[in-house]
């Protein structure tokens, strides 16, 4: 790579969160302290931020569920964020919650990111799991799976946009027969109410 390019390489990237390791592979110096030296001297002159150990945005503009899959991976954006967005409940949250292998709130940048375990076997399971933008998120019927895996009374405000024949193909990824009981008490008092 040509002295001058490093910079300009990362903006034409569609991504607007780089792992130290992301950068290295676009500069073609993965593994290389100079590619460490480089992001450092980039950092200190504000060509780019850095968010967290390893991890660096273009600028402040960045796209915060992108940030939210980096700073554990495996994850995948769910929970409260989806279904808030997808109209199933009401309630606004300023966190933004991630399924991921292990519960931890982290605070990077002003903003808590909620991660939530869940088991492994469901976590690398990509069914109900849509690529976006460089990041990884819930549809609403896995999201709503995932909240009842983790949470065993939970109030949802609307189920109207739920595809039930989604949410029971799902429910086998969970393994979890007190799920199943209630989701299909979920699905009985739905049926019931939009008779």
């Amino acid at each position: 790579m040509e002295k001058g390019d490093y910079i300009p390489t990362i903006l034409r990237s569609k991504k607007t969160i780089f792992t130290f390791k992301d950068i290295a592979l676009l500069w073609g110096e993965a593994g290389t302290n100079a590619a460490r030296v480089r992001i450092n001297y980039y950092v200190k002159n504000g060509k780019i931020i850095h968010l967290r150990r390893g991890i660096y945005a273009k600028d402040k503009n960045y796209n915060q569920l992108e940030l939210a899959t980096k700073i554990i991976t495996p994850s995948y954006v769910s929970f409260e964020t989806v279904l808030a967005e997808e109209g199933i409940i009401f309630q606004y949250y300023n966190k933004i919650f991630i399924a991921s292998y292990l519960t931890r709130d982290i605070i990077c940048d002003h903003q808590t990111y909620s991660f939530r375990k869940i088991k492994w076997s469901a976590l690398t399971n990509n069914a109900g799991v849509e690529n976006r933008n460089e990041y990884s998120i819930a549809t609403k019927e896995r999201a709503f799976l995932d909240t009842l895996y983790i949470n065993k009374d939970y109030h949802f405000d609307n189920l109207a946009p739920l595809d039930w024949d989604k949410v029971f193909s799902m429910l086998p990824l969970y393994q979890n027969q007190r799920m199943g009981r209630k989701i299909k008490v979920f699905y009985e008092n739905f049926k019931a109410d939009n008779k």
